[in-house]
Formats: C-alpha cells, sequence, structure tokens
C-alpha cells in the first residue's frame, strides 16, 4: 500500500462552531510537523459552517496512527469534549 489518505468530516454542534474551529486550526501546524505528514488541510463548508473537513495525506498507515495516538490529538478531544454532533473518517487509497 501507498500513501494513506485520510478525509474526516467533523460536525459541530451549532451552538459549538467557534470553539470546534478554534480547536481544529491547532492541530494544523503541530501535526504538519509530524514525520510522515504529507498534508493537512482543514476546510469549512462555505454554506454549513458547522461541518469541517480534513483532507491528509500520510507516508503509511503506521504513521497516521501515531498522529492519532499524539498527545496534541488527545487534547483537541477533551477541548471539544460534547461540542462535536457528528464525526466520520475514511481511510482511502488512490486508485489512479
Amino acid at each position: 500500500m501507498g500513501t494513506l489518505t485520510i478525509v474526516a468530516n467533523i460536525r459541530a454542534n451549532p451552538d459549538k462552531i467557534d470553539l470546534v474551529r478554534a480547536e481544529l486550526e491547532k492541530l494544523v501546524p503541530i501535526t504538519r510537523a509530524e514525520k510522515g505528514c504529507i498534508q493537512y488541510d482543514l476546510h469549512q463548508d462555505n454554506d454549513d459552517p458547522s461541518h469541517f473537513m480534513f483532507y491528509e495525506n500520510w507516508e503509511s498507515r503506521d504513521l497516521w496512527q501515531t498522529h492519532m495516538n499524539a498527545p496534541h490529538l488527545s487534547a483537541y478531544m477533551d477541548a471539544t469534549d460534547g461540542a462535536i454532533a457528528d464525526f466520520t473518517l475514511h481511510e482511502m487509497t488512490r486508485t489512479l
């Protein structure tokens, strides 16, 4: 398997959009500096500001798993406890 692509969709509770955005934005520079991170881009839906999406590319699944167990991810989870309405994550591999 080559590069691992992650598409993570995060939906904030309507009254917690600003909090969730601030906490997600904190993850970007730290994660981009992690070993194995090729791309880590945060997006916010133009029509639904409660919907955020990370588009990520990692050198390997093992390095992504290291990221998922990093202290800054735990801090994000603690800071946004009760603020997230829905979360989906897709591990994907480019076909062409």
